[in-house]
């Protein structure tokens, strides 16, 4: 009556609830409960008057149930599916099940193919063993791409932080850009005001002498017109009065045409620069403007030699006579005629001067706070000590590995030093003027550690270098920034 076929997973939705098997021809109550229309026919016959639905228990009426034509379709889908995965399962070759795996061909076989088929003498495995061993295999590659995945999940995080970073700390560049650029848009600013007002004070000046020249020279053309009206005038007379007014003018004569200056002398516009060093000289006054203010240096007299004699609040040192010489002191230079500044940096950029005056022996710069004292001071980077000095009073040297010879044509009596820590780079200025900085030599090294200003008085020979090395108040540069 039902079909014979076997269907594990839908099984129990798919059984007549009659004849217990799939539902072969399936009709569909009015109740709602499906069965095999043969199954009802015969339920039908027992009954003989009423049919009660074997599963509710509901009176329903055998003529009109439709048949479920969905379910039925549904079964005849599945009953093919169940027949190719039958056919699947059985060798083509000799109708019987497939249970064995060639080892070699890496083939499901049966075991007549292992017997007397083509993989006779091969090594096979049970389905079962290979079962197990490809699923451990494929547990392992899970594990594994599980693995690979969270690494990428990880990255993929990490980049997504590494992106949001980047757009904050962009954003706060960004800020701090626009807000040094405000800074010098105002610089730029005032520097275009100051030149316009030079120009304009210039051509005021240059105005106001040519507007009293106008001035008298039209008060005398006044007087020249008034001397030619009375002349017209007395030309216009007879003999007789032009004689009489002739006798009691002659003492007033007209100015002779030789007597007034007829000469002219162009002015030309000149504001007391040329429009090519507008550029040039902003750009100078920038420089000093944008960098930080001066440090107040004092100097540190622990770190002196007891040669070297410090005065004025600690910010003048030079060579005391070996009479006066002191006594050592444990964390001062032993060899070396130099004295370390109270203060050093270890992060940030800042900016002190040196007057160096006319002395024609000395080195200035900054050393670590870990070189030795003790023995003589080694001038070189790679030692810690950046300087620059000037000898016999017209050599100026940065000492590197080797020297090399600054070409510096002036003498400037007043040294600019400019730290940039975080950038590595110690650069030495002439800043003799108070308006303009010239970069004399630029260290490119990566610091560590503190550093420490150092000057080195160089020892007196015979008198001819006694001149002292002064750490400015900064007054002057404050002004000018």
């Amino acid at each position: 009556m039902a079909c014979n076929i076997r269907l594990p997973l839908l099984e129990n939705q798919l059984t007549c609830p009659i004849c217990l098997e799939v539902f072969k021809d399936p009709a569909m109550l009015q109740c709602g409960h499906s069965y095999c229309r043969d199954c009802l026919w015969g339920l039908m016959k027992e009954s003989h008057i009423i049919l009660l639905c074997p599963v509710c228990r509901q009176e329903v009426d055998y003529s009109s149930s439709p048949p479920n034509v969905t379910l039925k379709r549904l079964i005849e889908t599945l009953k093919l599916l169940s027949e190719e995965q039958a056919a699947a399962e059985i060798c083509p070759n000799h109708n019987n099940p497939l249970s064995l795996y060639c080892e070699q061909d890496q083939e499901v076989i049966c075991g007549l193919c292992g017997t007397i088929g083509d993989h006779k003498h091969h090594h096979f495995t049970p389905l079962t063993s290979v079962y197990s061993r490809m699923k451990e295999d494929v547990s392992t590659l899970m594990t594994e791409l599980q693995k690979e995945r969270r690494a990428l999940e990880e990255q993929i995080s990490k980049l997504t932080n590494n992106k949001t970073r980047i757009t904050n700390e962009s954003d706060v560049f960004q800020r701090l850009i626009c807000k040094e650029f405000q800074v010098l848009q105002r610089y730029i600013a005032e520097e275009e005001d100051h030149f316009l007002k030079l120009v304009s004070r210039k051509a005021t000046e240059l105005i106001s002498n040519i507007e009293i020249q106008l001035k008298q020279k039209n008060e005398i053309l006044c007087s020249v017109l008034e001397k030619e009206r009375q002349l017209e005038i007395l030309g216009n007379k007879n003999h007789l009065h032009f004689i009489q007014v002739r006798l009691s003018t002659k003492s007033c004569q007209p100015p002779s045409p030789r007597s007034v200056d007829t000469t002219y002398s162009p002015v030309s516009f000149k504001p007391g620069f040329r429009q090519d060093d507008i550029k040039l000289t902003v750009w100078k006054r920038l420089q000093r403007r944008i960098l930080p203010p001066p440090e107040i240096l004092k100097l540190d007299p622990l770190t002196a030699h007891p040669f070297l004699e410090l005065a004025k609040g600690d910010t003048v040192v030079q060579c005391r006579s070996l009479a006066s010489r002191r006594g050592s002191n444990p964390e001062g230079f032993e060899n070396s005629s130099c004295v370390l500044a109270t203060r050093g940096f270890s992060t940030g950029k800042h900016y002190w001067e040196v007057i160096v005056g006319t002395k024609p022996k000395w080195r200035i710069g900054v050393v670590k706070g870990t070189v030795s004292r003790k023995g003589k001071l080694v001038r070189a980077p790679e030692a810690g000590a950046w300087l620059i000095g000037l000898k016999e009073g017209r050599l100026y040297e940065a000492f590197t590995s080797p020297n090399v010879t600054l070409p510096i044509s002036s003498r400037p009596q007043r040294i600019g030093i400019f730290l940039n820590y975080e950038k590595g780079e110690l650069t030495f200025y002439n800043a003799d003027s108070p308006n303009e900085l010239i970069p004399l030599y630029t260290f490119q090294a990566e610091f560590q550690g503190k550093l420490y200003p150092v000057l080195d008085v160089c020892w007196q020979e015979r008198g001819t270098n006694p001149q002292p090395l002064i750490l400015p108040f900064p007054e002057r540069v404050v002004k000018t920034m």
